[in-house]
């Protein structure tokens, strides 16, 4: 166990470390301080540096206080790499990388490992038995996962704990009493209890269909906190638990408790074998003739899917079979793609995983002392930084490829943590052997996923894109003697492709990109053709158009700019391969170290600081950063084209432009309530929609048809503004203007082509720039702050992708009336269990369902 000196000797002086250095000296202290709080936060994983935080709470004021400090200082320190006038003596990839390190341990210490000790303090009290600690400690990592899985599903939600070696007498008066009142519930709902062979069988469980990312967490920590005969079950040295969890939308049965998983094994008058409990993502699509075949006996209040995987596994122990070859044959008798998580009291101290097909995932994390299995890698950084991902989809024999599709796995509680405690076996038997090539670094943190303040992931990610862009220019676009510069190293610009731009080889360059790095290439292919004038040929193009219908046999004389988020876009990358093939010289615009597209190119250039994850399905904030990265390769590019040409006249005032952007869009944030109020007027009245710009502004307009589409689930056009009346106005449909930077003739035509949707009932909504006053015919019109006229069209999408989340807000709000009338339907209809008349029914449901 470690001590507390240990562990604050390696964090007390890190603020101190930094003090008097500058961003010319900090790689060497920082990477100093990194190792310290790495080695502390490894200390502090875990039961026993759980333990050390719980016997003595001074220790983690103490390195709470000492991390705030050094944040402070390290955001000092981000701010002068930011302002700083030049760069030639950082090497800021190596100072990025090492600030993210100081900053991923420091979270992972103040916001992972304290927090544990703080949840597990608030579920059973610091004065816990080293067993009982223990299973805190699963349950708040149970929970702590399902707080970050939600995202993708939250209308129930349930924990199964299997506590053995409790300790309590089952035959005491008082014991037995709450037994068998909590036993008495067939349907397995919140706060059941089962007792299978000395074992005790606890769950936990919430169904809501309204209400927000959190809620079902806190109403579960509630119960367990609450939950007396728990407690005195985990009270000793000797009780194990293992721990089942899940949450979910569901798809198949009614929303309530006795649909939420986990699900056991019990059925009508039937003990059909060993106790079992499962949940299940996907969907078992035969779950029906499976309970005709097998002549289950369900209770009629359980209608999902998933009680065929305990009940069928049970029956299958029943008849003989062990714990992995009773849980093969269940689930390979199953249609639909699912990923499977099962416990038994067969097997009490092993949890058993099941994955077929392509729509679901599972990943095992390797803890210390601890498997930690969740749906998505974010529900099992907090402990575990290397994690096995199941195959779904390959073939393990390839003499019997569709049986052996997919995997099976046996976690052995016995060898928590460790690749020896992990079976893996295909569905049709054949043996998997689990090796260390299997296993995966993490690539995200619990920092990177954190929501903070934001009610949803979506707001969070536009609201950080500020940041990003300026994290983006940080080293590249600097202020010399008044001037401002744009710098690229090697690692950008290899010399190699700089001389073939220099000396003329290279004649066309392609922008290439899938989705919304497409059209971040299109804003950075206008960006290069209004630089190079006229010196290159230049193409913004998707990737799979180049690829199929734009390759030559000899691409020397062209550069490929390649854009990508997570740079594993498999169109991009192919395309990425021939054209090299074929001569081509690649940079990449990526925001992954590491990734496949990295490894392609010749050259890269990092959007923000490499690593800036987005858990919203809507990419926001990596289009903004595309720009900013585009717009610094457009110029340096084009300096290397023409080396003998004067500046043009409009460089500086762009690239201060360019400097002061992430502050107007901060200003274009700020407007958020002029946003809502547009949204929530026009957006849910209007079936149809469209966006529309010109010139830039075009860009911007395609980009808000993407996230609009996403956000709002709706098929919407985007055209260039002045075309649109000669297109589809009879369908009058809500159109979101961007016209944000247009000056003098161009702007008195977009007015009039505001006039005229206007006279068609189509409903324009503007985005212009402060002070115009020409778009009084729109139904509404949200200002942006004043930049150059080739960004602009940035600040137009700042605002479009706010449009876009209070638009999907207002349009769900519609729905929250029948949400509400549906739950209380259910509520009462599970609450009376078909005792009411409908006459009785409807007076009871009545005043619910009032205005």
């Amino acid at each position: 166990m470690p001590t507390a000196a240990e562990v604050v000797a390696l964090v007390g002086d890190t603020p101190g470390v930094l003090d008097g250095i500058t961003a010319d000296d900090a790689l060497e202290p920082l990477e100093s301080i990194g190792d310290r709080l790495v080695e502390a936060d490894r200390l502090l994983r875990g039961t026993p540096g759980l333990r050390l935080l719980l016997a003595d709470p001074s220790v983690g004021a103490t390195l709470r206080d000492t991390l705030q400090a050094l944040t402070y200082r390290l955001d000092d320190l981000e701010t002068e790499l930011d302002e700083r006038a030049a760069a030639e003596s950082l090497d800021l990839e190596r100072v990025n990388a090492a600030l993210i390190a100081v900053r991923d341990s420091a979270w992972a210490i103040d916001r992972d490992r304290l927090r544990a000790a703080e949840s597990v303090h608030d579920l059973g009290g610091r004065d816990v038995h080293d067993a009982g600690i223990d299973g805190l400690f699963s349950v708040h990592q149970a929970l702590s996962a399902l707080d970050r899985l939600e995202v993708r599903g939250r209308d129930s939600a349930g924990l199964h704990l299997l506590v053995g070696s409790h300790g309590l007498d089952l035959a005491d008066p008082a014991v037995a009493a709450e037994l068998d009142h909590r036993a008495g519930d067939e349907l397995f709902t919140n706060s059941s209890v089962r007792v299978v062979d000395g074992r005790l069988s606890f769950v936990y469980k919430v169904a809501a269909e309204i209400g927000e990312l959190g809620d079902n967490t806190r109403s579960l920590r509630e119960s367990i906190r609450s939950d007396e005969l728990l407690a005195r079950a985990l009270d000793n040295d000797t009780a194990e638990v293992v721990v089942l969890g899940h949450t979910r939308w569901a798809s198949v049965g009614i929303i309530s408790e006795p649909n939420a998983h986990p699900i056991n094994s019990d059925q009508v008058g039937n003990d059909a074998g060993p106790y079992c409990t499962a949940v299940l993502n996907g969907d078992v699509d035969n779950y029906g003739d499976l309970i005709q075949a097998e002549e289950l006996s369900i209770a009629g209040d359980i209608t999902t899917d998933a009680k065929v995987i305990p009940t069928l596994t049970a029956k299958h122990l029943g008849s003989g079979h062990d714990i992995t070859e009773a849980f093969r044959r269940t689930v390979s008798v199953f249609e639909g793609s699912v990923a499977i998580g099962m416990s038994s009291a067969a097997a009490p101290d092993d949890l058993l995983l099941a994955l077929r097909g392509s729509g679901q995932a599972l990943y095992v994390g390797l803890a210390e002392d601890s498997f930690i299995v969740a749906s998505e890698p974010y529900g099992i950084v907090e402990e575990a930084t290397e994690y096995l991902r199941m195959d779904g989809e390959t073939p393990a024999n390839p003499d019997n490829p569709n049986a052996s599709r997919g995997q099976i796995l046996r976690l052995r509680g016995r060898a928590a943590g460790e690749i020896e405690g992990i079976d893996r076996v295909a569905y049709d038997g054949t043996a998997l052997p689990v090796t260390n090539a299997d296993i995966a670094e993490a690539e995200v943190t619990t920092r990177d996923i954190d929501r903070g303040d934001h009610p949803h992931y979506l707001l969070k990610e536009i609201s950080e894109s500020p940041r990003s862009f300026r994290k983006t220019l940080r080293g590249k676009l600097l202020s010399i003697d008044g001037r401002f510069e744009v710098t690229v190293d090697e690692s950008m610009i290899p010399a190699e492709v700089a001389a073939k731009l220099g000396d003329g080889t290279i004649t066309t360059v392609y922008v290439i990109g899938q989705g919304t790095a497409a059209i971040a290439g299109q804003a950075v292919a206008d960006a290069l053709y209004d630089e190079v004038d006229g010196r290159l040929s230049v193409q913004a193009i998707p990737a799979t158009e180049l690829s199929g219908f734009g390759l030559r046999k000899d691409m020397s004389d062209s550069l490929v700019i390649a854009i990508s988020q997570s740079g594993t876009t498999t169109d991009t990358n192919r395309t990425v391969d021939v054209a090299k093939q074929r001569g081509a010289s690649v940079l990449a615009i990526v925001n992954r170290r590491g990734s496949d597209l990295t490894d392609r190119a010749h050259g890269v250039l990092y959007t923000s600081d490499g690593r800036d994850v987005e858990m919203s399905v809507a990419s926001t904030k990596a289009f903004y950063s595309q720009i900013a990265a585009g717009f610094l390769l457009a110029i340096a590019v084009a300096d290397l084209a023409l080396p003998d040409r004067p500046e043009p006249a409009d460089r500086q005032p762009l690239l201060q432009a360019l400097h002061d952007l992430p502050e107007a869009m901060a200003k274009s944030l700020a407007r958020r309530h002029d946003v809502e109020r547009a949204a929530s007027a026009h957006a849910p009245s209007r079936r149809y929609w469209a966006c529309v710009g010109n010139g830039p502004n075009l860009i911007a307009a395609r980009e808000l048809r993407i996230k609009l589409s996403e956000l709002c689930y709706k098929s919407i056009a985007a055209d260039s503004t002045e075309d649109k009346k000669h297109i589809d106005l009879s369908s009058e449909p809500l159109i979101l203007i961007c016209a944000a930077g247009l000056e003098g003739s161009t702007a008195d035509d977009v007015s009039k082509e505001v006039a005229i949707f206007k006279a068609h009932k189509s409903g324009p909504i503007v985005i212009a720039t402060e002070g115009e006053t020409r778009f009084s015919a729109a139904l509404d019109v949200i200002y942006v702050p004043q930049t150059h006229p080739r960004l602009a069209f940035v600040l137009s999408t700042v605002i479009g992708h706010l449009f876009g989340y209070e638009a999907a807000l207002a349009i769900d709000a519609q729905a929250r009336p029948l949400r509400e009338a549906r739950a209380a339907i259910e509520s009462l209809v599970e609450e009376t269990r078909g005792q009411l008349s409908g006459e009785e029914f409807l007076a009871r449901i009545e005043p619910s369902l009032s205005p």
